[in-house]
């Protein structure tokens, strides 16, 4: 089982470590008289954390700098130790330590009591989703075991946590680890403590089931085509995350709702399996060859993650420059990265007093936060507690990583509707006899839709006769679908008013699937049937390319465009732009 040690800088978390390995006798043979011996040798007090400062910088300035690793073992099980740092400065390796416990140890000094970081370590283990906890009141014996004070601890630190909506540990338990007191026995000094022991509390805590055991995660990496030598594979790769994956599954890519079977299981210079879980990094082929990218997600059809342009989030912020509501930043998730901005601050917890804080307009260095984030496009994703790995996620500002967090809960967005709708079509949608993969080979390209967006009078319909005949001339199969000819024709029987705009969207969405299902690249400008927002076509067709071209870098639409133009520039420059535009997104094949 792994476990994390934490707590504020100094209250003798490697101490306490130290006096584990030495206890369980878990130590290297010789190790521990070889730590005296240099003691003596340096004349320095032999102290147990000495025991794993393999660090120099550790050594040198007597702070814990890194997560360090220990093991020892019990009875029961055996254990991974992760010594984070308690010091504020770095808080970024206490949490990369933490994020990988299954169980965790906060240590806080009887005699100093509840400090800075023991708050904020607290609810950072909560927002990390871990809920076997112990607290151990260190350094009793400085104290004289004194019973009111470890008392009055143990209320302060429940109610600190309860304010902030975090469970209570599971355990307080007084402790000296200088004196191994209530660690791997019983202390004779305290006798009004009648709880366990520090290891009797760990062995009573449940291990986490396999992940094998878990749905299937299966993020993906990349994807690779071979042309020669007659090989034609179409390897698809990435890490198994969780669960199982074998031959014959059929399995779904979220968030695109694509869906094939698995063909065959690759591995380079070894046997071929049929069969392979979590924790291996592999490529599949396919039945059926479908158009995936970087980023999506594999699973089983009736095991989904969610998907959403929305999550609940706990988050640290690292960063010197704050977290700003109106500011866009790039999101890292598994293997995907997408614009991300700050939809509402629920509250910020202020570590230095007990409580939160709420109506705060940005987030500032190492604030710990629970937000609402909002993506430009929808992406799959799990909760932390489902899926460590599709549920935490970093937030990069320019070329630095800002802050990070985990996943609480999926909101709903307004394309909510319109993507159960997507889903249910895309699940039961009757195929031809040609696949979209055996188009794109054809044609030379993958279908995408191209949409022209921007106020009225900008010049959309002309830019896009012109390139939709461009394309054309190039060998592209284009075609363009115009709302004003929507509305003529299948939306003749409705009213444009603003209660039938989403039946007007959803029939555009569902003539251009068909067209798109061709195998076409379609160009399309909307103001035709008021698409105000070109989220809900996105939300109708997850499993083709869009591309946004805004017209007027004013308009509304400017900031989640793939290219914005003037309406100025010349037709061919335009043309040129989209051509590379569709190189870029891998839609015309080299």
């Amino acid at each position: 089982m792994n476990i994390v040690i934490v707590g504020h800088v100094d209250h003798g978390k490697s101490t306490l470590v130290g006096r584990l390995l030495a206890d369980t006798h878990s130590l290297p043979e010789g190790k521990l008289q070889a730590v005296k011996k240099e003691c003596e040798r340096t004349g320095k007090p032999f102290e147990y954390a000495f025991l794993l400062d393999a660090l120099s910088d550790e050594q040198d300035q007597g702070i814990t700098i890194d997560t360090a690793r220990s093991f020892f073992k019990t009875k029961k099980r055996d254990y991974i130790i992760i010594d984070a740092p308690g010091h504020i400065e770095f808080l970024k390796n206490m949490i990369s330590g933490a994020a990988r416990a299954e169980a965790a140890v906060l240590v806080i000094d009887a005699k100093e009591g509840v400090r800075e970081n023991s708050r904020r370590h607290g609810y950072l283990l909560s927002m990390l989703g871990i809920n076997q906890i112990i607290v151990c009141i260190n350094k009793m014996d400085l104290v004289k075991g004194n019973q009111t004070l470890f008392q009055k601890i143990e209320k302060e630190y429940k109610k600190f946590l309860s304010e902030i909506g975090s469970s209570p540990p599971l355990y307080f338990i007084p402790v000296s680890a200088l004196h191994g007191e209530n660690l791997e026995s019983k202390s004779s000094s305290m006798n009004w403590y009648h709880g366990p022991t520090l290891l009797e509390a760990l062995d009573s805590f449940n291990k986490a089931p396999p992940k094998s055991d878990q749905k299937l995660r299966m993020p993906v990496q990349a994807v690779y085509k071979f042309t020669k030598q007659g090989d034609d594979r179409r390897i698809i790769a990435g890490r198994v995350e969780s669960g199982k994956i074998k031959v014959g599954d059929k399995v779904v890519f979220y968030p695109s709702n694509k869906i094939s079977a698995v063909k065959s299981i690759e591995a380079f210079n070894a046997l071929k399996k049929t069969e392979i879980s979590a924790g291996w990094s592999t490529g599949i082929t396919l039945t059926e060859e479908i158009f995936i990218t970087r980023g999506q997600i594999i699973s089983h059809e009736t095991n989904g993650p969610s998907v959403s342009t929305r999550f609940r989030a706990n988050l640290i912020w690292l960063s010197k420059k704050p977290f700003l509501m109106e500011k866009e930043y790039k999101l890292k998730i598994h293997t995907t990265q997408e614009p991300v901005r700050i939809l509402k601050i629920v509250k910020i917890i202020d570590a230095s007093k007990t409580g939160s804080l709420k109506g705060k307009k940005q987030v500032n260095r190492h604030d710990v936060a629970e937000l609402i984030l909002e993506t430009r496009t929808p992406i799959a994703f799990d909760t932390f507690q489902e899926n460590e790995a599709t549920g935490r996620f970093v937030i990069v500002d320019g070329y630095d990583i800002a802050g990070g967090g985990i996943i609480v809960s999926a909101e709903k967005d307004d394309q909510e509707d319109f993507r159960a709708e997507a889903r249910l079509r895309d699940f039961n949608w009757i195929k031809g006899g040609v696949n979209q993969e055996a188009r794109a080979q054809r044609l030379k390209h993958h279908a995408a839709l191209v949409m022209f967006v921007g106020k009225a009078g900008v010049g959309k319909h002309k830019i896009a006769r012109a390139v939709e005949k461009s394309l054309f001339e190039s060998g592209i199969s284009s075609y363009m679908l115009d709302g004003t000819n929507i509305l003529l024709g299948v939306d003749a029987d409705l009213v444009w008013i603003e209660a039938t705009q989403r039946e007007l969207v959803r029939r555009f969405a569902e003539v251009a699937r068909i067209l798109l299902d061709a195998g076409h690249v379609v160009v399309s400008t909307t103001n035709a049937i008021g698409l105000a927002d070109f989220a809900q076509v996105q939300a109708l067709l997850p499993n083709f390319p869009i591309m946004i071209i805004s017209i007027d870098p004013g308009s509304q639409t400017n900031s989640a465009s793939d290219l914005t133009l003037t309406g100025q520039e010349k037709e061919s420059k335009v043309v040129e732009k989209i051509s590379e535009l569709l190189r870029k997104n891998q839609i015309i094949i080299s």
